[in-house]
């Protein structure tokens, strides 16, 4: 496909400012001339781009909505541009981008000491460094309340045992930020690669998010010193919030995975013929299916747009992300999975991006809050009862 000119039916982007419109035009730019064109073969070969992670350092996109040591301090509304245009290429290169900046960078900001700052978040920002977050167990996915790695003090330090599994970037990264279960409550950890008793290792087989390092790590009375608690946060407060952060940018990343599936419908439904040589874009059940995704295509962008103005304005709360995240990751997947319907026979090929993106959003609607928990926080906003046990 040629450069990707936008997916615009509403007039949308007359709701952005000259400085969006900029980022989200450069971000296009980027995507179109250094991904698109190799991006099915990594998701063939199973391997993450890792070239590309200076230039996303580079550019500004690693914490890209955080403010200070060296990071871009993006608006949120611009933070969310961008992660619509790298998961329009593919949903692990906007799973990096979110996991460096909202899960590592934004708890080591919000948290972490000022030694803890200096030390990790300029080599993050630029890519030098790569960081990982330990939430998710075996045994507990959507109750992290479960969890059961434990920290227990030792002297000046803590020793650290359990398991976290489905983190991505952890078999790659320099400092994984942990998250155990102490005695005064829930804490979260920066663990260092090659620290004793620290084992990450890389999970094979998967069918979805081919172009993305995931992980299980291991912790074997691995000992970390005092200095590597993060002190500003206790609770489950603490990853509940980085989560929120990076569901946010997941809300807007979708929309990018389905833009690109609509418009690779709409024009193979221009181009294919069919029928006396008529396209098939000329028939009805065609145009009722490109006019479904375009409606909520629509509608999803209206409604990540206004979560970025509240978000900009302190006002976005933890259940609006719920509400953003489950809407637009089901739209995407529908809008996948109608797109390869309409390529018919080559709507499996790796040529089409369709099929790669209905897999990768399989796997963008099970994590960082299911569809079902997700249904959970907004019945509980809305009735004021919790309905999770």
């Amino acid at each position: 496909m040629a450069g990707f000119k936008g997916v615009d039916y509403l007039l949308v982007d007359s709701l952005f400012n000259e400085q969006e419109r900029l980022v989200r035009d450069s971000v296009r730019q980027f995507v179109d001339a250094e991904v698109m064109p190799t991006i099915k073969d990594y998701y063939r070969e199973g391997r993450f781009p890792s070239h590309l992670i200076p230039k996303l350092g580079e550019l500004g996109f690693l914490g890209a909505n955080l403010e200070g040591y060296g990071c871009a301090g993006m608006s949120n509304v611009e933070y969310g541009l961008l992660m619509q245009e790298l998961e329009r290429a593919d949903s692990g290169l906007r799973s990096f981008c979110s996991v460096q900046g909202a899960l590592v960078m934004y708890p080591i900001l919000t948290y972490g000491s000022e030694r803890q700052r200096e030390q990790w978040l300029p080599a993050l920002r630029t890519g030098e460094a790569i960081g990982c977050f330990g939430l998710t167990e075996p045994g507990f996915g959507s109750n992290p309340a479960g969890m059961l790695t434990s920290a227990r003090r030792d002297g000046d330090g803590w020793i650290l045992n359990g398991e976290k599994t489905w983190i991505t970037n952890g078999s790659v990264a320099d400092v994984a930020v942990v998250w155990a279960r102490a005695e005064d409550g829930v804490r979260g950890f920066l663990v260092e690669r090659g620290t004793p008793g620290y084992v990450a290792s890389e999970i094979h087989g998967k069918l979805s998010m081919r172009a993305s390092v995931t992980s299980s790590l291991a912790f074997a009375d691995c000992r970390v010193p005092e200095s590597a608690m993060l002190p500003g946060v206790r609770g489950l407060k603490g990853p509940l919030s980085c989560l929120t952060q990076a569901r946010y940018g997941i809300g807007w990343g979708v929309l990018g995975a389905a833009m690109d599936c609509y418009e690779t419908a709409r024009q193979y439904s221009i181009l294919r013929k069919q029928f006396e040589g008529r396209p098939i874009a000329s028939h009805q059940l065609v145009q009722e299916k490109l006019a479904w995704m375009i409606t909520e295509i629509t509608k999803a962008q209206l409604l990540a747009v206004h979560c970025g103005r509240l978000k900009d304005g302190g006002k976005l709360e933890p259940a609006h992300v719920s509400m953003l995240k489950r809407n637009n990751v089901a739209i995407a997947l529908e809008c996948a999975r109608l797109s390869r319907d309409l390529l018919g026979a080559n709507g499996i090929m790796e040529e089409y991006s369709p099929m790669r993106h209905m897999c990768n959003l399989e796997t963008v609607k099970t994590y960082e809050g299911t569809d079902h928990i997700h249904a959970l926080v907004i019945g509980e906003r809305v009735t004021g009862v919790a309905a999770y046990k």
